[in-house]
């Protein structure tokens, strides 16, 4: 049985909580979704739900209050974090990030800039080319993983491989450039990355379950992680995923959130509780385009720093979004303007949250969407 929190003191909602329910567990039906789903509208819930295990070896409910690991959705703490210090005046858009940071004599470009790492326009190598179908996972099969904790330890795995194409020539998404990113903010504040974070994010943002959660601490309300594993004689097997990236969250992913938390990151950011009006302008607005409308999603798919946007043909933004995936994780966060609606799915395991997210997008996106 699910756990629900479903606040619907407006009677219009129920129809529309009953149509999210819909989408949400024909996915828990069919045994793809273990996580939480988080739907506000307007500073409303308007569903809360959470379905499947967080520990499956003693068979531990999910609960509302779950952390989970939300892989790249991490990218959004980091670009609010790097425009703060922008608005500091500590760093610029066109601050190179070489000399700043003293990776001379590295393969990294001295002509990359924060707005490079930002919008994934650096060219720069990253340490698993997922876009070239390489394995993050395979990183680890002779380096244990366990190696990597602080920022600067990722450095080995990419700084010195040679660049995909020059900064500003074209657009491929990029983990490590996110790395970039947190050793300027550490630099330009004189504190650790996941401080900075605490401190100037999820605290702001009333993020209260919100951290940085290592996989090989005892934490409470604190998700395992499983990625299916089909067995030679057609059995299901469920593993771990604690070999198969950092144990704690960086830059680039693995903040450790409860998915109504995610709800109030964008209601802050949107109130400027976060950043000033110079900065609101900078992250909620797309900077470069990365892709035209297909036949399977009408929609010019744009970078911003972090989000990604959907525009309509007219040119409004139908969705600001951000999504991470690693073995046995899948997260998205959703925001609907033209609705005031964000979305939260969270899963700790292997999860099409895609497909749920467009489902849902056709409910809550649009003024004239079913209720």
């Amino acid at each position: 049985m699910p756990t629900s929190s479903n606040d619907l003191s407006g009677p219009d909602l129920a129809p529309l909580a009953a149509h999210i329910g819909g989408v949400v567990t024909r996915a828990v039906d069919e045994n793809a979704f273990s996580g939480v789903c988080c739907v506000v509208r307007d500073g409303q819930e308007v569903y809360h739900e959470a379905f499947g295990l967080a520990h499956r070896g003693f068979a531990v409910p999910n609960r509302l209050t779950t952390r989970f690991d939300i892989a790249s959705v991490t990218k959004l703490f980091t670009a609010v974090a790097t425009v703060q210090c922008i608005e500091r005046g500590d760093l610029a858009l066109d601050t190179p990030l070489i000399p700043l940071l003293g990776l001379d004599g590295t393969a990294i470009p001295e002509t990359v800039t924060v707005f490079h790492a930002l919008t994934h326009t650096s060219g720069i190598a990253d340490d698993a080319d997922e876009e070239a179908g390489e394995d993050y996972a395979d990183l680890f099969i002779n380096s244990p993983n366990y190696r990597i904790r602080e920022t600067s330890d990722f450095l080995p795995n990419f700084a010195f491989k040679e660049p995909n194409f020059p900064p500003g020539a074209g657009v491929r998404y990029n983990n490590c450039a996110y790395v970039l990113l947190g050793l300027a903010i550490e630099r330009s504040t004189g504190m650790a990355y996941r401080d900075v974070v605490r401190e100037r994010v999820f605290a702001p943002a009333g993020m209260s379950g919100s951290d940085y959660l290592a996989m090989d601490v005892a934490a409470p309300d604190f998700a395992e992680h499983y990625t299916r594993i089909d067995t030679p004689d057609g059995q299901e097997r469920w593993q771990k995923n604690i070999y198969s990236y950092p144990p704690i969250g960086s830059p680039d992913g693995g903040a450790t959130v409860p998915a109504r938390d995610l709800a109030c990151f964008i209601d802050a950011l949107r109130a400027g509780l976060l950043v000033g009006e110079t900065g609101r302008g900078l992250l909620l607005r797309p900077h470069v385009l990365a892709g035209e409308p297909t036949e399977r999603d009408p929609f010019r798919r744009m970078y911003g720093f972090g989000f990604e946007f959907l525009l309509d043909e007219p040119g409004a933004i139908v969705t600001m979004q951000k999504d991470g995936i690693n073995a046995g994780v899948a997260a998205i966060l959703a925001h609907y303007p033209l609705t005031n609606t964000t979305v939260a799915i969270l899963a700790n395991q292997d999860c099409n949250v895609w497909a749920m997210q467009r489902d849902l997008r056709a409910i809550l996106a649009f003024r004239d969407a079913p209720a």
